[in-house]
């Protein structure tokens, strides 16, 4: 099989998303964020209010790369077991058989994360960052490739845990979700009750441009874009600066400088560049480090969110030329 090349790879990645608009209505940018973090390997978090398609969006974007998703519903009763699996004993047969849990898949949708507690949601931890599950000392490596797009309600919702902050560190992206537009809420409302009982989840206009492992050569590709120094530079001043601004109580770790790069390699690749430009960098700033800082006391006080925050350190810090 020959290797894959950019070109090729910009047709599959054309295609996926053409695949995805045959069944998710409009937001564009949210879709465009959930791929550039399949491309990087990534995990991406989502806040919004129930009923805006994120669940669509992702068995959209399985069936497009010919992979399989699951989903679970995060409860305040749900276990670790219930997400890894576990091993149980097989009375009829005597010995002991591994039972493998959701996370066994290529786009995991954790459904409202925040309201399981912080134990519950560590389950998670092993599969994002090393992308295999430990049971009973075995170690299983999971389906490439694999991320986990969770999902969570504004902490203002009765019943939601605030996420750890090692746990959102794991997510190289948060996004928040809008509700769509005028325009686009109509064509959602026409094509759900065209001929539908109900708010079905439709996807069987979208079919497979590509397998798992061919997307996983996509993923190698997108890797080994050219970054230049003064880029990676760049970026290391971005996750920097939200150290040392008195808006931030606790900045960015290293995590948000190496996501900024993953991120922007992505994005080059998605639009058929072999190098990094600086405004890759600069355009996933917000996704990339907002969800890896906490506000001040005063930042609160004067009304300031993450997005603002971030957005003002990318205003005052110079870009390299292009």
């Amino acid at each position: 099989m020959n290797a894959m090349n950019r070109e090729q790879a910009g047709r599959i990645i054309g295609g996926i998303r053409n695949e995805i608009a045959k069944a998710f209505i409009g937001q564009d940018e949210l879709v465009e964020y959930a791929l550039i973090t399949l491309l990087a390997g990534g995990h991406i978090l989502l806040e919004g209010l129930p009923g805006l398609g994120k669940t669509l969006l992702v068995r959209s974007i399985a069936k497009a790369i010919g992979g399989d998703s699951r989903r679970v519903q995060f409860t305040p009763d749900l276990m670790p077991s219930d997400i890894t699996g576990h091993i149980m004993l097989d009375a009829s047969a005597r010995n002991f058989v591994t039972k493998k849990g959701p996370v066994f898949t290529n786009l995991l949708i954790a459904d409202e994360i925040n309201r399981a507690p912080a134990k519950t949601q560590a389950a998670l931890f092993e599969a994002m960052q090393e992308f295999q599950v430990s049971l009973d000392g075995t170690a299983y490596p999971l389906p490439r490739p694999f991320m986990t797009l969770a999902t969570q309600n504004p902490l203002e919702h009765e019943g939601t845990y605030p996420l750890p902050d090692a746990q959102k560190d794991r997510f190289l992206m948060k996004v928040m979700v809008p509700f769509p537009s005028h325009e686009e809420e109509v064509v959602m409302v026409a094509k759900v009750l065209s001929g539908m009982t109900g708010a079905e989840l439709i996807t069987d206009e979208v079919g497979a441009v590509t397998t798992p492992g061919e997307f996983a050569e996509i993923q190698n590709l997108a890797a080994g874009q050219k970054v230049e120094q003064s880029v990676i530079d760049y970026a290391v001043r971005l996750a920097s600066a939200t150290r040392a601004t008195p808006e931030i109580q606790s900045g960015a770790g290293p995590r948000g400088s190496l996501a900024l790069i993953r991120g922007a390699k992505a994005l080059s690749l998605m639009e058929q560049r072999d190098y990094v430009l600086p405004d890759d960098v600069k355009r996933l700033a917000v996704p990339a480090l907002a969800h890896r800082i906490i506000l001040s006391a005063e930042s609160e006080i004067d009304g300031l969110n993450e997005q603002q925050v971030i957005e003002r350190i990318v205003s005052r810090t110079e870009a390299p030329r292009s």
